[in-house]
């Protein structure tokens, strides 16, 4: 879909870089809404929108097709008061936030499938705000796509937004794989960095220079913590999954070296480096 008038709630980074995309690739008409007035007038003078509303139901009210781009709980928020307008109107919607079926969930709940479908740009951590858009953060992107069930025909605009309005690569994949998925792909590899970051602060030996191995291995720690406390806890079960796993992995590790066992380490070294050894080139 490429919408004559697109609506964009919330101008931060993600939201800034959709609209800002759109426009280059020709929308006419972009709403935007947005709580810092900041944001929405640095997103007018970039030409990311061409218009500035006063609230989100005024976007609702005359645009073609939404994206809510906030936290998962104002997206939340936003799903729940603008609901009826959506349906009334016929609006297409969708969202951007990393944890999808909460969202989902609601938006079935709210009776949304015949205009709402999740989505989750693959754009990795971003600061917030419009000085942190860029107009071809998301072009040949990879974004997921989550439809709510019965929803086939909203996710089919949807994906068609991302393809013909954005640039991007939609692909479809239900919301609670989605989050099974992260939880080992993401997730995971961030709370690690953030342990392995917390335990040095607290146990590593005090004024030492820290070579690159432990600064690249907890580069992630410093990623945007209130996004991920949300992130972490919204997708707290498949995270725990996850935790266990890892836990178990070094557990492995733990006792070959109470051990002694040389070999039992080199075994575990080795299996791990074959699985990384898969994605050089």
């Amino acid at each position: 879909m490429v919408p004559d008038t697109l609506g964009v709630l919330g101008l931060g980074a993600v939201g800034g870089s959709i609209a800002w995309q759109a426009a280059r690739l020709g929308v006419p008409r972009i709403l935007g809404y947005d709580a810092s007035t900041r944001d929405g007038v640095a997103a007018v003078k970039a030409g990311a929108v061409t218009e500035l509303v006063r609230d989100a139901a005024t976007v609702v009210a005359n645009a073609d097709f939404v994206v809510i781009a906030g936290s998962g709980d104002d997206t939340r928020a936003q799903l729940c008061a603008l609901a009826s307008l959506l349906l009334e109107r016929g609006v297409f919607c969708t969202d951007v936030t990393a944890v999808k079926r909460p969202v989902v969930a609601l938006a079935e709940e709210l009776g949304l499938a015949a205009v709402f479908a999740g989505s989750h740009p693959h754009v990795g951590p971003t600061s917030d705000g419009f000085r942190c858009a860029n107009p071809g953060l998301l072009s040949g992107t990879l974004v997921y796509v989550t439809p709510v069930m019965g929803g086939d025909r909203a996710a089919d605009e949807v994906r068609d937004f991302w393809t013909r309005s954005i640039g991007a690569n939609p692909v479809a994949l239900d919301a609670t794989q989605h989050d099974q998925l992260h939880a080992w792909t993401g997730h995971l590899p961030q709370t690690v960095a953030s342990a392995l970051a917390a335990a040095m602060a607290a146990g590593g030996p005090a004024g030492v220079t820290y070579g690159n191995s432990a600064l690249e291995a907890t580069r992630q720690a410093r990623c945007g913590t209130a996004l991920w406390a949300e992130v972490l806890v919204a997708n707290r079960d498949n995270v725990l999954d996850a935790l266990r796993g890892f836990a178990a992995s070094l557990d492995e590790l733990r006792e070959a070296l109470a051990a002694g066992n040389r070999r039992r380490v080199e075994t575990w070294l080795t299996a791990a480096a074959d699985w990384r050894g898969r994605f050089e080139p």
